[in-house]
This record gives structure tokens, sequence and C-alpha cells, in this order.
């Protein structure tokens, strides 16, 4: 059965109006739809403010209003609405009898090489990153891992030859260099290669895979008297050389001559994430555009990132938030570096990786002059031990807050959060909280 559409409700009858020109399509909002050919599109119309659905199929224009205010629900609705009118238009002949199709995957011999199945592995989940079913970035690490200690131990090997004693070894030979954790993430892709052979036939069963326990290690936080520390010993350091020689900066960090210099952007950048509770990686992504300070109740900034780590939704920030990018608006404003598209930390820099190693290299120059590269308890230090420091001091300092609530807009969840940061809040910390009583009217 076709998909419904239903009545335009009540709040939607203003926007309506018999003119066409109301019911053209706003150029600028046509939007395709991922995965799906270019005849599928969403767009908005004056008419209203629910996004539309618009696809041409079997000679034929159809048009539905997705009644959602959503970009991806409208996406997801025009999905739906696709598949069904294509099974209605589709002769039953072709339903039955499917036209034969050049497909990409192939058909493997038994005595495939496990390279030759990793190749095909990888184009399928490349084309599931296509489709939105799986994050460019997670395609990028798969890359790395295949490239850097997968396919270069068994790349000629044929499929079937690769079982239980190939995989221990593996585990055996890697465990003085990779972590549990990491371990067991190369274990993820070593997986999806074997589950893709069991597909395509070229095996009968997967192997027992070596059991890894994983040991979690946090990462160190700052307390908030070193995270001042911190800040303050960045803005002494504006404007000052690194230390080491430019030599050794060029041959060891690859840095360029002219930024070898303290950036007032490190002072801000450590600031911002510990208000804002964002990634080092959104360091380098984060855009003027991405960015809209939001005055209602309170003051805070909304940031709506790029999708990280299959997380989309705005992050909201704390107060200070907003004047340390007031701050960095004002400093770029006189570079004419503070346009939607300029990126607001190092904008002067098109390499965002580089950006982000240069970011990196400042901040341990500060974590050495502080003696903070590690905690009492000998966790290493990072940029990343911000992001730990911002969601720690919430759980600590912040009035009633709900696990769910921190962990949505930290993008993560609430097991990362229970496992990783609530893990190093101790009973000391909030000594007032454990000491705390009910109030006779609460029946204390």
């Amino acid at each position: 059965m076709l998909l419904e559409t239903p009545a335009p409700p009540a709040n939607d009858a203003k926007f309506g109006s018999p003119s066409r020109s109301r019911t053209v399509p706003i150029p600028e909002s046509i939007t395709p739809v991922p995965g799906y050919p270019r005849k599928l599109v969403v767009f908005k119309i004056t008419a209203s403010k629910y996004w539309q659905v618009r696809c041409w199929i079997g000679g034929r224009t159809y048009k539905r209003s997705s009644h959602s205010m959503s970009l991806k629900v409208a996406q997801s609705f025009a999905r739906v609405l696709y598949e069904q009118l294509l099974a209605q238009t589709q002769p039953a002949s072709a339903v039955f009898n499917p036209p034969k199709v050049i497909s990409r995957a192939k058909v493997h011999s038994p005595d495939a090489t496990f390279g030759q199945l990793a190749e095909d592995m990888f184009l399928a989940e490349k084309a599931r990153t296509e489709r939105g079913e799986f994050a460019r970035g997670s395609l990028q690490v798969l890359r790395n891992r295949l490239d850097a200690h997968i396919l270069p131990r068994w790349r000629e090997m044929p499929m079937a030859h690769v079982g239980y004693p190939q995989l221990m070894a593996f585990l055996q030979d890697m465990s003085g260099e990779m972590s549990t954790i990491t371990l067991s993430q190369y274990f993820v892709a070593i997986r999806k290669v074997f589950n893709h052979a069991f597909r395509m036939g070229v095996i009968k069963t997967t192997p027992e895979f070596p059991k890894v326990k994983i040991k979690t290690q946090s990462r160190g936080a700052f307390t908030p008297t070193e995270y001042w520390r911190i800040l303050r010993t960045a803005r002494a350091l504006r404007g000052k050389p690194h230390p080491e020689s430019q030599r050794t900066l060029r041959k060891t960090y690859k840095l360029i001559y002219s930024d070898d210099h303290m950036p007032p952007d490190l002072a801000w950048a450590v600031g911002f994430m510990v208000n804002s509770f964002i990634r080092p990686s959104d360091l380098k992504t984060l855009k003027h555009k991405h960015v809209e300070v939001v005055k209602a109740g309170n003051t805070y900034l909304r940031l709506t990132l790029p999708e990280t780590k299959s997380h989309d939704a705005p992050i909201v920030t704390l107060f200070p938030a907003v004047r340390i990018y007031r701050q960095i608006c004002l400093h770029q404003q006189g570079l004419s570096r503070a346009k939607p598209d300029d990126y607001v930390f190092l904008p002067h820099l098109k390499d965002r990786n580089y950006a982000l190693n240069v970011l990196n290299l400042m901040f341990n120059w500060v974590l050495k002059v502080t003696g903070l590269k590690t905690n009492a308890h000998g966790l290493p230090r990072s940029m990343y031990s911000l992001r730990h420091s911002a969601i720690t001091f919430r759980l600590l300092y912040g009035h009633g807050i709900d696990l769910l609530t921190l962990a949505r807009n930290a993008r993560t969840s609430v097991d990362v959060i229970n496992n990783h940061y609530a893990s190093t809040v101790s009973g000391e910390q909030n000594i007032a909280l454990l000491q705390s009583r009910r109030s006779r009217n609460n029946g204390g």
C-alpha cells in the first residue's frame, strides 16, 4: 500500500496558499537523498514549514509533504516513498524476473586470498558510507588498520588458511605494541573480513577468535587548580618562540618556521574545550558558521558541528565559552578571518590536520612548563584530557545534572560517562553531597 499523506494540520494552514509561486521549490533548499538517485530530492516551499519530497519515476513526477521540519526525518520519509513507488510502478515481470545487473561485489573462488576479500569488504563499507550508514572517520580508521598491520601480514595468504593459530600469533606479536583496546579494535576489522568471506561463500565458517580482556584506563583529567595553571601559562607564553630549535621542530614535528611561536589560539582552545565538551578533533573542523550565540533565559553557544563518532546533535556550551568566542571574533575580525566559512582556531592554516598538530605541540609545551604531563597516578595527559575535565567538572559541580543529558550534549553514551569519566570522581570530591541530609519536609 502506498504511503498515504494525511491532511495538513491546522498549524500548517497559515503557511498554505493556492498561489503557484508559494509552492515552487526554494532553489537553495533542494537537497538530494544520500544513496538514492538524483531524481529523488527533498525541498522547502514558502507555502509550508515542512520539508517536501519530489521524485520522478516511471515517467511521472510524485510530490508529497513529509509533515516534518527535520531534514533527516524528511529524507527517511523520501526513502520509504521511493521504495513503495518503485514497487508499485515496476511491471510484475520485473519483480519476478529482475534484469541482470553488474555488481561491484566480486565472485571469489575458494582459494581467494585474504587481501582480495579484505578489499572487497572495504568497498562494501565504502558504499555504506556513501549511503550515510557508516561514518567517514570510521572508514578511514578501517583503511589505516588494514594497511598498517593486517594486510602486510596476510595479503597473499588464501582466506581459508587464516584461522585461530594465525590470529593467536597476531595477538602475541602485537601485544607489546598495542593496548588491549587497540587490539580489540583490530580484531573488529579482521572479523569484518571473515564475515564478508563467509557471506560470499569462500569459507564455510568463521574461526574462533582469541579473547582479549580489555583493560580500560581513563585519560587523566585536570583538577580546577591545574586547569587555571594551564590557562595562565598558555597566556603568559603567547608570542614566545618554542624552546626547541627550529631545525628540531622542522625535522621532528614538521613545523613550519613561521609557526614556532605560541599562538593566542591555544589559550582560547583550552578554555573553549573545558566549557563546551568538544573533542580535540572538533577544533580543526569548527567554523564560524557552526557557532550560534543564543540569548534566552541563559546565554550560550549552540555548536552545530559536523558528525563525530555517529553523533550529529548540536552541542550547547557553558557561558564562559561565549566570552571566549567573542574574544576570538574580535581578534580575527581585525585580520578579516571571521567570515562564516573561516575556521575558528588557527584560521590561516588551510591544512587542518597540521593546524591540530600545532595546537597539540604547543599544548605539550605548556604541560612541560607546568609539570602536568602526567597526573598523580602516572596517567598521561593530552588535549583530550581537557574534554575529560569538562565532563568531570559537570559531574562534580553541575547542580542536579543527569548523565543522559550530559552524555547527549557531549556526543557520547551514558556507559562511556560511567566507565571513563565518573570513575575518576572520588567521594572526597563530592563530600558536600555525601554529608548532606534531607530536610524534614522531605521525610528526613
